[in-house]
């Protein structure tokens, strides 16, 4: 018996025994909360839920680190140059343009505005780069350009969620859990789906982003903090050690086991594993989450700092993840919604992340990681090409096109596909809907998003939903 458990188990059977061992006993990893890890889980195999799986046919990319820039980054500013827009600055759009437009916050009516930063062409597709992004500039034959994405929300909450779960309502399975529970995990000591968060605060669609939905909760994200325990209470408390730890555990272990026995419930074995997981997470998670050991020239080339919690640290923690293992990681850093003061805004944004996000790039690559490690970036709409207030230093909000990239996984290199309109307004050729984005993730990750269902309320239901999607082959090696 643990240590700390100073009576005897009572003779009323198993599940009065679990409850008097939880409500009697004072170390154990019940105690620990490590939040979702430690939930009900579904319906999750009675065998290892997170053991490495094979998907429909052999894949691309085995894993994927998504740099998700919550908030909405302006194309126009960044990646999406228009000469159109340099020629138009403050007049008035054409009307037939803006029939039936709603706009978030914005009149329709507002005065064009021409990008407030300049352009130069790089790399071997003369991709257009502000300077905004030097860093950037320097990657740019390394990754593909998506310059026609669309979506159907024109607010964060559910733009955000559309784009991490292909839906605008909350409870549904993010795609990192799609990831997870299709492939599993490499790694049985740590989540198969991990999250950070930076930025002047959190997402808008809050952990619905990296929820699991109707599936196993064992495949929702993991969201770790940059500083102290990366999940709270993972250290043992006071007076605990490991193998008092470990004494607890196997009780607990065999309470659940004994209710497994006569109820069958797989919430039951999806709790064990859950306890075990957390258990081999003590022992992992901190060495992980410590880049003291990383060489200065690497904390340098991201711009990290070790102990500093910062986009650029969470940069160097995802290509450690994926080094070991990990599924699929994703790192939010909501700061993207310029509304007002566009200029310094983005100034800001791109200081804390351009030059981290061409360092992961780098790194992966010259690790050899890059080729069957998915990199993506976007946020979860594009801005409008009208002006917000009445200066010439805002946008609003604007689902009809905006701007994505990614890298490696398959995905072709140097390459720029589709284009928008010659004022940004809408997709002016190969447009490529959320949805579409979807189908070629899951592509790449060896899966036929058509096929990949989980049974849910007599529907079987899918990343990409019921509407038409495609798997975009011109942008796959």
């Amino acid at each position: 018996m643990p240590r700390n458990c100073n009576h005897s188990l009572p003779s009323t059977g198993p599940d009065v025994a679990r409850r008097w061992f939880l409500q009697q006993c004072g170390v154990g990893l019940g105690a620990a909360a490590l939040g979702h890890l430690l939930a009900p889980s579904g319906a999750a195999a009675a065998e290892n839920p997170l053991a490495a799986k094979k998907p429909h046919f052999a894949p691309k990319a085995k894993n994927v680190i998504y740099l998700f820039m919550a908030g909405a980054p302006s194309q126009f500013e960044l990646l999406d140059y228009k000469p159109e827009l340099v020629k138009f600055d403050g007049t008035l759009p054409p009307a037939e343009l803006l029939k039936n437009y709603r706009a978030a916050f914005i009149n329709p009516n507002s005065r064009l505005l021409g990008p407030r930063f300049q352009f130069k062409q790089y790399g071997q597709a003369g991709a257009w780069v502000s300077e905004l992004m030097p860093h950037f500039q320097t990657i740019v034959d390394d990754v593909t350009i998506v310059k026609s994405m669309s979506t159907d929300a024109f607010n964060h909450a559910p733009a955000q969620l559309l784009m991490n779960t292909g839906s605008q309502q909350f409870g549904r399975p993010s795609m990192g859990a799609w990831a997870s529970y299709g492939l599993g995990s490499e790694n049985q000591n740590l989540p198969a789906f991990i999250v950070f968060s930076s930025g002047s605060k959190g997402p808008s669609g809050g952990s619905g982003n990296w929820g699991s939905g109707f599936l196993p909760t064992v495949h929702e994200g993991v969201l770790f903090r940059t500083s102290g325990d990366p999940v709270l209470y993972l250290s043992n408390p006071p007076g605990v050690d490991d193998q008092a730890q470990r004494d607890t555990l196997d009780t607990l272990n065999e309470l659940n086991g004994r209710r497994l026995d006569i109820m069958g419930d797989p919430d039951i074995a999806t709790r064990i594993n859950s306890y075990e997981l957390a258990f081999r997470m003590q022992k992992s998670a901190p060495e992980l989450m410590d880049v003291r050991n990383e060489p200065q020239h690497i904390l340098d080339m991201y711009g990290a700092e070790a102990g500093k919690p910062s986009f650029a640290n969470n940069c160097i923690l995802a290509r450690r993840m994926v080094e070991r293992g990990v599924r699929f990681v994703q790192l939010f850093h909501e700061a993207w919604d310029q509304h007002g003061d566009l200029r310094n805004g983005l100034k800001k944004n791109c200081h804390d992340t351009d030059q981290a996000c061409a360092a992961l790039v780098k790194d992966l690559k010259a690790r050899g990681l890059l080729e069957d490690t998915i990199v993506l970036w976007g946020g979860e709409f594009g801005r409008t090409p009208m002006v917000q207030g009445d200066g010439d230093d805002g946008r609003d909000h604007h689902p009809n096109a905006f701007t994505m990239w990614m890298a490696g996984g398959g995905f072709k290199p140097g390459a720029v596909y589709g284009e928008s309109d010659g004022l940004g307004f809408n997709v002016g050729s190969d447009k490529v809907h959320v949805h579409d984005l979807h189908a070629t993730i899951l592509n790449q990750l060896g899966f036929d998003h058509e096929r990949f269902t989980h049974r849910f309320q007599g529907l079987d239901a899918r990343l990409t939903g019921v509407e038409p999607a495609r798997v975009v082959r011109d942008i796959l090696v």
